[in-house]
């Protein structure tokens, strides 16, 4: 259902406006990553009616461009090689008394910043500003206002290509919006917190920032994230119209349950939608799976 909330979103807010509604399926964690499930979310999508308008992009099949990315970064100077493990970041974070949470990124302390000291690099990050003002990133989120984010206290450089080979999902985003022309970007609330980082390597990469909106996540009764790990329960597809209107409704949209047709539900919910959240120009509304 969490997932369906951020598809539905997305979906609408590209018809609502125009637009063309734009599928990746992000894949780009390898060992992680099961061509079976990505193909049954598709075939959801479609059992739903939602029928992305160009065809759906694969990040595994785009690692060319993210090399080039990291290229054009290294050759700027905003790269450097990193010899820490999570163990060690984890203990210097609490030597400096630093608290977290499972939720938040660590802030990394900079430690192989001026070099490796003999030690084999694990991976590669980029460099973050020091100083508080130009590491701070504001942006206006569609749902939410108002956004600040200060990447060198709640962040630090962090990694774009990790030791397993692995790129990170911030580089392969900003890389792949860029590539794909994506003007609006309708997102699950969860990735609120890396959206200063992608914003950030925009600007370094010399390509636009698209406008987000981040909707407000599922939970479970113990507010948690609803995922397969805290109990989530597959979407029933034999009643696909009963699973939108539960989607719409998480959404806020004031639709009743009077729907009898999948074309009636879009056609009520594209108009609340667009009552709700207009917003010109949303040419290229892209959906992360």
């Amino acid at each position: 259902m969490g997932s369906l909330v951020s598809a539905l979103a997305s979906y609408l807010d590209a018809k609502a406006h125009d637009g063309r509604w734009l599928v990746r399926i992000e894949d780009v964690d390898g060992p992680r990553s099961s061509p079976q499930v990505a193909e049954h979310m598709l075939k959801a999508l479609h059992a739903l009616g939602m029928h992305c308008d160009e065809t759906p992009q694969w990040q595994s099949r785009r690692t060319g461009l993210y090399e080039q990315a990291l290229v054009q970064l290294t050759q700027a100077g905003m790269i450097y090689p990193c010899a820490c493990t999570r163990k060690e970041i984890a203990d210097s974070l609490a030597n400096r008394q630093q608290h977290h949470n499972r939720h938040t990124t660590l802030a990394y302390p900079g430690t192989c910043r001026s070099g490796l000291d003999g030690k084999p690099a694990r991976a590669w990050r980029v460099r973050v500003p020091e100083d508080a003002e130009p590491a701070r990133v504001v942006f206006e989120d569609r749902w939410h206002g108002k956004v600040e984010q200060n990447l060198a206290n709640e962040v630090g450089d962090f990694v774009l290509k990790r030791a397993d080979g692995q790129w990170a999902y911030q580089l392969a985003v900003v890389v792949d919006d860029a590539a794909q022309q994506v003007t609006h970007i309708v997102r699950g609330a969860d990735l609120l917190e890396s959206t200063g980082r992608q914003i950030y390597l925009q600007g370094l990469l010399g390509v636009p920032t698209p406008v987000y909106l981040h909707v407000p996540v599922v939970e479970n009764e113990a507010g948690e994230k609803l995922s397969k790990q805290t109990g989530a329960q597959a979407l029933d597809l034999n009643q696909p119209l009963q699973m939108l209107l539960v989607a719409a409704q998480h959404l806020g949209l004031p639709l009743s349950a009077s729907a009898r047709t999948i074309e009636h539900f879009y056609a009520v919910a594209t108009a609340a939608w667009a009552a709700q959240h207009g917003m010109p120009n949303a040419t290229r509304v892209r959906s992360e799976t």
